[in-house]
C-alpha cells in the first residue's frame, strides 16, 4: 500500500479521507458464538484489515513468561505486516480472534477491545499478550506512513538514550568490572544484592553485609563521574532492606530497586519515611492502574515498567504521561530485543529522566532478528526505519498458533459516538 494512499484513507492526509463502514461486532466467531452490538460503527478507515495473525515459538527465548522472546505476527491484506513479541499461545489466541477483519490503524479501539473484551479486564499474562499485539500495530502502522513510530508519538526528544549493563562480562574483581563498564560508555553498572554461599539458606543479614561491602568496591570503580545502581530482587525483608538502603546512601546510588515484595505497593508508604537512595519500581507490574498509585503519591522516582508487559506502547506512553506529570523518570526493564527496540521509540520522545536496561555489553546476535535496535558505544540510537525498525527472519522459529477466524466471546456495546462500553 502507497504511503499517499494510506494517509489519505486514515483521515490524514486532508478532505480525500476515505469514510468506511466498521465491521459489526455481531459476527459469528469461528465456534458459532455470536456477540450482539448496540450500534454499527461508522469510523474513518486506513483501507486496511487484519487477515492473520501467528505465534512464534523462539527457541532461544528464557523460560521466563512474561519475558518471553516469542513473535507475533499481524498480518493485512495491503501486504504489511507486523512484529511484536511476548505472551503465549493461549492468550495470544484470544486477543488475536477479536481482531481478524478489524481495521490495524485503529490502535487505542483495538487495544480496549482485546483489554475489555473477555467481560474480565486483562490480568498481566494476558497483558503480555495485548502487548506483543500492539507493538506489531504500531510497526503496522509505522511501516504504512514510511515513518519510524517515534515519529508517530511526538518526535524525538534525545539524541540517543542512555543505558546501564545488567550483568556486565567480568574483568576480574568487581572493582576493575565496573570501571570496564564505564569505560565501554555505559552511563551505570548494575549490581545485586548478594547471593547465598552454594547450597546455603538465604541470610538477609550476611546479604546485606556482603552486598554494602560489595558496593563500597563498586563506587570505587565507577569512579567520581560514573553511576551504579543496586537491584535488591525484592529478595529483602523491610527492615533489611530499610537498612541496606541506609548503609549505601553515602555511596550515592543512581537508584535502588525493588527493595521489597511487589504485591503490595503501598509498602512504599512507610519505606519512603526511611530510605533516601532513588527508588525504582514496576518491572513486575502491568497496565497503568499497578503504578498509578506510587507515581501519583511520588512514591518513586523511576518507573520500572516495560514493555510488552503494560500491554504496548500504547499503554506504555500513558504511563509515561503520568511520570512526566509528577517528575518521575523511566528506566525500564530489559524483557526482549524487539520489545528493547520498541522501547527506544517510547523512550526517544519522552522528556524526563531516562536510561534503559541492556545485558552484558550489549553487544547481541539473534538468530530471527536480522535488525533490530542500533546499539554502540554503551548507548542506543534511534535509526530511520519505518515502523519499529525490526527485521523479522521466521525460519529459526516454529509456528505454534495461526489464528484467522473471528470471535467475539461476549457482547460488545457501543456509545452513541461509537466508541466501546462495557456489556
Amino acid at each position: 500500500m502507497k504511503r499517499r494512499t494510506f494517509l489519505h484513507a486514515a483521515g490524514l492526509g486532508g478532505a480525500a479521507a476515505v469514510a468506511g463502514k466498521g465491521v459489526a461486532s455481531a459476527l459469528p466467531g469461528t465456534d458459532g458464538v455470536a456477540a450482539a452490538s448496540s450500534s454499527d460503527s461508522s469510523a474513518k478507515s486506513s483501507g486496511m484489515k487484519i487477515t492473520r495473525i501467528r505465534f512464534y515459538h523462539n527457541p532461544q527465548s528464557p523460560p521466563t513468561f512474561n519475558q518471553s522472546f516469542h513473535i507475533v505476527t499481524v498480518e493485512t491484506d495491503q501486504g504489511i505486516t507486523g512484529v511484536g513479541e511476548g505472551g503465549s499461545p493461549d492468550t495470544v489466541k484470544q486477543c488475536a480472534s477479536m481482531l481478524i477483519g478489524e481495521d490495524p490503524a485503529r490502535i487505542e479501539h483495538l487495544w480496549q477491545m482485546m483489554f475489555r473484551g473477555y467481560f474480565y479486564p486483562a490480568g498481566r499474562e494476558k497483558l503480555d499478550a495485548i502487548g506483543a499485539i500492539d507493538l506489531a500495530l504500531w510497526d503496522i502502522k509505522g511501516k504504512a506512513l514510511g515513518v519510524p513510530v517515534y515519529e508517530l508519538l511526538g518526535g524525538l526528544s534525545r539524541e540517543h538514550v542512555e543505558c546501564y549493563s545488567t550483568g556486565f562480562p567480568r574483568h576480574g574483581s568487581l572493582k576493575e568490572t565496573s570501571r570496564a563498564c564505564m569505560e565501554a560508555g555505559f552511563r551505570a553498572f548494575r549490581y545485586a544484592t548478594a547471593d547465598p554461599a552454594k547450597g546455603q539458606p538465604f541470610n538477609s543479614h550476611h546479604a546485606v553485609r556482603q552486598t554494602y561491602q560489595d558496593c563500597v568496591e563498586i563506587r570505587e570503580g565507577v569512579g567520581p563521574d560514573g553511576d551504579w545502581a543496586l537491584d535488591y530482587h525484592t529478595r529483602l525483608d523491610f527492615p533489611d532492606a530499610v537498612r541496606l538502603s541506609t548503609l549505601i546512601e553515602p555511596l550515592e546510588p543512581y537508584f535502588a530497586e525493588d527493595l521489597v515484595r511487589s504485591e503490595n505497593p503501598g509498602v512504599y508508604r512507610e519505606l519512603r519515611e526511611h530510605v533516601k537512595v532513588p527508588i525504582a519500581v514496576g518491572e513486575q507490574f502491568g497496565s497503568k492502574w499497578d503504578i498509578r498509585w506510587l507515581i501519583e503519591n511520588q512514591l518513586i522516582d523511576y518507573a520500572r515498567v516495560t514493555l510488552p508487559n503494560v500491554g504496548g506502547i500504547t499503554e506504555y506512553m500513558k504511563i509515561a504521561a503520568l511520570c512526566d506529570t509528577h517528575y518521575v523518570g523511566l528506566i525500564p526493564h530489559f524483557t526482549g530485543p524487539v520489545s528493547e527496540a520498541a522501547l527506544v521509540h517510547c523512550c526517544g520522545v519522552f522528556a524526563g529522566p531516562v536510561m534503559m536496561e541492556t545485558l552484558g555489553n550489549g553487544a547481541h546476535e539473534y538468530a530471527h532478528l536480522p535488525e533490530f535496535y542500533d546499539f554502540r558505544n554503551g548507548k542506543l540510537w534511534p535509526n530511520r526505519r519505518p515502523g519499529l525498525g525490526v527485521e523479522l527472519d521466521t525460519r529459526p522459529l516454529q509456528l505454534v498458533a495461526e489464528i484467522t477466524g473471528r470471535l467475539r466471546p461476549i457482547p460488545m456495546f457501543r456509545r452513541p459516538d461509537g466508541s466501546i462500553t462495557n456489556w
